[in-house]
């Protein structure tokens, strides 16, 4: 396809000038900017599909397998997204990922005892199950999405951002430890998870624009060479790694679809939303292009195929990427095209089992020092999102917030806590965020009835 094609696959021109959004830039700086949007987001993109496999005790060749398949589809939801097709994509520059959100669920189905009696790999395919179904759903709800949003005014995000960020720090406390190693809690394990944690912290502090953009990138990239001066690296497994292979849908074999996981997994769908649908607001905004009734629409349903997509190629759902929205605004870059052709870098990227092996082989203190800066992140996310709401006249909000991270720190803290109830019913007592979400949600709509709104940017 010509630039000349391109042009006119952006829009109708009719002798105008064409509009930001849909610009073609110069090759080369197309391609930096593009590069800079993959860099933004990678270690986000990446993080999920590491944590989650290493929570599953999946070996290191299959948690390589699932980093490709998350960086493949993570191009495809983006291309999905900004280029489009009939009513499926915004076409906004909105970079697509998976949400953090996604987690803590996804382990509790994949752990739960019922669901695994099955055999070796009926934890995924009950994941991928509750993945496809959830991402049907969304479609299907998308011309009410904007409604269905009004559940998840700011008290209850907050919370849940909140109640999200806590449900994760205990991951990234037992990987600074060593992971789940015999001599875990080491000192050199301990010293090099706050050393990236150092870096990360000084990156921000005294680093600029695209240094900064990307701290926790490069804390990495220094853990990963302290690793290697105290002999904790090991990249043995990446030497056996094909240069190229391509992901296989099903690759864990056919998926199963049990009730509970497949609700569980569309409430997190719908959290998402909040999210999907804040930036899109915003990032309208930005390219002159305000959001619609019909663009929410496109949005969720091109956010449902993605998801669905997700659970085809053995990844999981998939939302905008909140920093990627940030870096349009500091780059002043609007085209969709500079985005869309960073989701054709992910694929290339995804197809490479030695860049994902290489990946998967991280040491777990560096990837602990990290997930530090991360989830804790996630947690002054929520916080500051409650501080939009109003505490000083109306004491049902400190109920919502107070009963919902009450609810998610019994999973925490005491994960038994529920062990009476049926087997069926686990995958939502063993995760803090379901627990968090469905007692904010309940406790908002009892307390202060259905009055949000959608114009609220949520973090991953």
């Amino acid at each position: 396809m010509t630039q000349t094609d391109l042009s006119r696959a952006a829009g109708p021109q009719s002798g105008a000038r064409v509009a930001p959004v849909d610009e073609i830039l110069p090759a080369g700086r197309m391609s930096l900017l593009a590069a800079q949007h993959v860099l933004v987001m990678y270690t986000g993109a990446i993080a999920v599909p590491f944590i989650i496999g290493s929570a599953l005790n999946l070996t290191q060749a299959q948690v390589a397998f699932l980093i490709q398949a998350d960086l493949i589809t993570c191009g495809l939801a983006t291309l999905i997204q900004t280029v489009g097709f009939w009513r499926f994509g915004v076409r906004m520059p909105l970079m697509q990922g998976i949400t953090f959100a996604a987690i803590s669920p996804v382990i509790a189905i994949g752990s739960n005892p019922a669901i695994l009696a099955g055999g070796p790999n009926a934890g995924l395919q009950a994941i991928y199950g509750a993945v496809i179904a959830a991402g049907l759903f969304a479609i299907l709800m998308a011309p009410l999405g904007r409604y269905i949003v009004r559940a998840f005014p700011p008290v209850v995000v907050g919370a849940v951002l909140t109640v999200m960020g806590l449900s994760l720090l205990p991951v990234a406390i037992q990987y600074a430890a060593g992971g789940f190693v015999p001599d875990a809690g080491r000192p050199a394990y301990i010293g090099l998870a706050f050393l990236v944690l150092a870096a990360i912290v000084l990156l921000n502090v005294f680093g600029r624009g695209f240094i900064k953009n990307i701290s926790v990138f490069l804390g990495l990239i220094i853990g990963v060479i302290l690793a290697a001066l105290m002999g904790m690296l090991d990249f043995s497994a990446v030497k056996d790694a094909a240069p190229i292979a391509v992901v296989t849908p099903f690759h864990f074999g056919m998926p199963t679809f049990h009730l509970i996981p497949i609700l569980t997994m569309c409430l997190v769908v719908a959290i998402t939303w909040v999210e999907s649908i804040g930036d899109t607001i915003v990032v309208g905004e930005m390219v002159g292009k305000p959001a619609t009734e019909r663009t929410i629409s496109d949005l969720l349903r091109a956010d449902g195929l993605s998801t669905m997509l997700g659970g085809i190629m053995n990844s999981f759902p998939y939302t905008a990427f909140s920093e990627n929205v940030a870096l349009v605004n500091i780059t002043g870059v609007r085209s969709r095209w500079t985005v869309a052709l960073a989701g054709g870098f992910l694929i290339v990227l995804g197809l490479s089992p030695v860049l994902a092996t290489a990946i998967a082989s991280l040491p777990k203190p560096v990837v602990g020092g990290a997930g530090f800066v991360m989830f804790g992140t996630l947690v002054v996310v929520g916080i500051k999102t409650l501080q939009k709401i109003d505490f000083e006249t109306s004491f049902n909000n400190f109920m919502v917030v107070g009963l919902s991270v009450s609810m998610a720190m019994i999973t925490i803290v005491k994960p038994d806590f529920f062990q009476f109830m049926p087997d069926w019913s686990q995958v939502v007592f063993h995760s803090p965020v379901i627990m968090g979400a469905l007692t904010a949600i309940s406790m908002n709509a009892a307390l202060n009835g259905l009055k949000g709104h959608t114009g609220i940017v949520a973090a991953h």
